[in-house]
């Protein structure tokens, strides 16, 4: 027919799924009940088994129950297909697709609880220890809040926007007081905005700071430059100076205008100043 919806094609659709290890339970119900729809066999979950056919059966309904029984059928292969050898002993009796399910379910009660644990303790030791990086911050700390609240421990966006503010260091303490005398309230989203500002201001605070105590630096070497004595040099020779006549290049003994001054007071010729 002219105009009819073609079926999707399933190879066109790109969500992998994991096998079941346990830890990514959560993760893996999801794509599995997604590709189960995506492929539209997953009637049997949908919809409660049928009366079983009889001789006296309409054809509608045997045609109902063929359909759940193909969707039944096709769901459990392909989610024991989907399971690590070590969890599908467990499940392996079930043949019917939602016992089979409600069967993992119970089995990984207790993971959610294990689970829920880590993360508390995950969420409430998380610290911002530098002036960056408040994005990704504030952006885990809301994803281990998302994930807590799967599990049934729900926090409010107030708290979770006061917890945050008190996980940021120091730096931020102007910033913290400024939001709690204000008024209004923010949500997740808002304190993400603000704290980035923040960060950018601060940031370039701290960058002129380093410039001017770098200054402050280089003059004070400028100005106590020279004052130290320096230390003599071995190789370099001392240019000589006369003491007598105050010239530079020839020694007193050395100096005519001493040795015509010891002649006018009558001195002999000092002894250093005979040659040998």
């Amino acid at each position: 027919m002219a105009g009819a919806m073609q079926p999707m094609n399933f190879s066109d659709f790109k969500c992998e799924i994991p096998e079941l290890r346990g830890e990514n339970y959560k993760v893996w119900k999801e794509r599995i009940l997604l590709h189960l729809g995506w492929m539209d066999i997953d009637y049997a979950i949908r919809k409660d088994e049928p009366p079983a056919v009889t001789e006296a059966s309409l054809q509608e309904d045997v045609d109902l129950y063929e359909m759940w029984e193909r969707s039944n059928r096709l769901s459990v292969m392909f989610i024991k297909t989907n399971i690590s050898a070590s969890i599908r002993g467990c499940v392996d009796q079930h043949d019917n697709v939602r016992a089979l399910l409600k069967a993992i379910d119970e089995q990984f009660k207790t993971s959610d609880k294990a689970l829920a644990s880590t993360l508390i303790m995950k969420f409430s030791s998380m610290k911002l220890i530098t002036v960056k990086g408040v994005r990704e911050h504030i952006m885990q700390m809301r994803d281990l809040a998302a994930q807590l609240k799967t599990l049934e421990v729900d926090m409010s966006d107030s708290f979770l926007v006061h917890y945050i503010l008190n996980t940021l260091p120091p730096e931020y303490g102007p910033f913290k007081i400024s939001y709690n005398t204000h008024k209004d309230k923010w949500s997740i989203n808002e304190l993400l905005t603000m704290c980035v500002q923040e960060e950018g201001r601060l940031t370039m605070e701290k960058s002129e700071s380093v410039f001017v105590a770098t200054e402050r630096k280089n003059m004070n070497q400028a100005k106590h430059k020279g004052k130290g004595k320096i230390p003599p040099q071995g190789g370099i020779k001392k240019e000589s100076k006369c003491f007598f006549c105050k010239k530079k290049g020839h020694m007193k003994k050395d100096c005519p205008k001493f040795q015509k001054w010891l002649e006018n007071k009558g001195y002999d010729k000092p002894k250093e100043t005979t040659s040998k």
